[in-house]
């Protein structure tokens, strides 16, 4: 004998297959493009309830998950601290546009050792309180509208991915490796939207470096390259490469930063296999790039021809600390000389043309610091506890001959 169900249970099964065939497949949201990340809003149940709105950032070149201090707490999460960092579990799901996307194969939440004036600080300079790791992303269609500030995620198969595409190798953790090729030999190269720059094993670059000594290079992370302020990056080599094919596309004039030993084992551990470095999201900021992790396939599908002068700027290396101020770490040196007369290593940043720098993202001071080589700002920076005032004029660092821009601008 066939069960019959009380009109009462019908009635819930169809309000639960209501529900399910309501949720969103693929949503799109807008997206920030902040220092050359993606950075977009989205929500978390917290335990009352209620929800959190929080800012989260794309980072498909990290397989781990973190959250900041104030969120664990929010979230009631079991914190357990080390000497490097805490940890906790993750949360159950983060929702996007209206569609959950579940984290429950992530097996805990990394956050970052501060102090607890500094909860709700995930990284200094960025305005956000966690990341959306590649082993979340990979279980999805990610597209990223960089043109149109835009970012979309779908369950398999929802998004029409167009352009220029390329199979790629997807890892167990969600880092995507692209077959690239520096003057016509073949390499693995990652794509990581999270970064700000791309990356090269020291030891290539050094060898690249002395075989073309005419490709401009330069001592001091500015501009994209300026990416945490640790106190490394005063001394980070950077040097722009002429050509890379990077899958289906031919770049030109790309700046890579030296990444040591240290950097690449981790690059090549979190890969499982052989890799050179990763191409950041600087290259790719006039592109859609769409991840068809599914079908293990990259797609670049060009939306605007605009060339982006991150390294026409003031020529400081600052570090964002989690109070919101910024400390100048070096004077990048132009020609043998302090690009900046007047400032120096431990000043803080306060103001640029009047505007106060204090509480703003690592994007939008390198955006005050930006424009056109010539044009004079005016730094208001504290010393010792008393503010000066110092003029500074925007630089072309990394610079080609002006006989070789001049080739360049006419065949872009």
């Amino acid at each position: 004998m066939r069960p019959v169900l009380a009109p009462c249970c019908l009635l819930l099964l169809w309000w639960v297959g209501a529900q399910q065939s309501a949720a969103p497949k693929q949503v799109t949201v807008p997206a920030a493009i902040d220092h050359n990340r993606v950075i977009i809003n989205a929500a978390l149940l917290l335990p009352n309830g209620s929800t959190e709105t929080i800012r989260a950032w794309v980072d498909n070149g990290n397989p781990d998950l973190y959250i900041s201090r104030r969120l664990a707490t929010l979230l009631n999460l079991a914190v357990t601290c080390g000497n490097q960092e805490c940890s906790s579990p993750a949360p159950k799901e983060l929702v996007i546009g209206g569609m959950a996307i579940p984290l429950g194969q992530v097996k805990e939440a990394k956050i970052p050792l501060k102090p607890v004036s500094a909860a709700a600080v995930l990284a200094p300079g960025m305005a956000v309180e966690m990341n959306i790791p590649a082993s979340v992303l990979r279980n999805y269609d990610v597209l990223i509208n960089f043109p149109e500030h835009r970012f979309s995620i779908g369950i398999p198969g929802t998004i029409h991915f167009r352009g220029s595409s390329e199979k790629v190798h997807v890892t167990e953790n969600g880092l995507v490796q692209v077959s690239s090729q520096i003057e016509n030999k073949k390499y693995n190269l990652g794509l990581d939207v999270g970064s700000s720059i791309s990356f090269l094993s020291e030891e290539l670059f050094d060898k690249v470096a002395t075989a073309d000594p005419d490709w401009p290079q330069m001592t001091g992370a500015v501009g994209s390259a300026n990416m945490w302020g640790a106190e490394a990056e005063t001394n980070w080599k950077v040097m722009r490469v002429d050509r890379l094919q990077f899958g289906p596309l031919f770049l030109t004039d790309v700046p890579f930063v030296a990444a040591s030993k240290a950097t690449m084992d981790l690059f090549e551990k979190r890969a499982g296999m052989p890799t050179i470095g990763l191409l950041g999201s600087d290259m790719l900021l006039n592109y859609r790039v769409g991840l068809d992790y599914a079908d293990s396939t990259v797609y670049f599908d060009i939306g605007k021809m605009t060339r982006f002068p991150d390294f026409d700027v003031i020529g400081l290396v600052l570090r964002p600390e989690d109070d919101g101020r910024f400390t100048i770490l070096k004077v990048a040196e132009l020609e043998g000389k302090p690009s900046v007369a007047g400032v120096q290593a431990g000043d803080e940043l306060v103001a640029v043309d009047n505007i106060p720098v204090h509480g703003s993202t690592m994007g939008q001071v390198w955006a005050m610091l930006g424009g056109t080589p010539g044009q004079e700002r005016k730094l208001t920076i504290e010393r010792a506890g008393k503010e000066l005032v110092v003029p500074a004029k925007v630089q072309h660092f990394l610079a080609t001959s002006p006989e070789e821009d001049n080739k360049k601008k006419k065949t872009h």
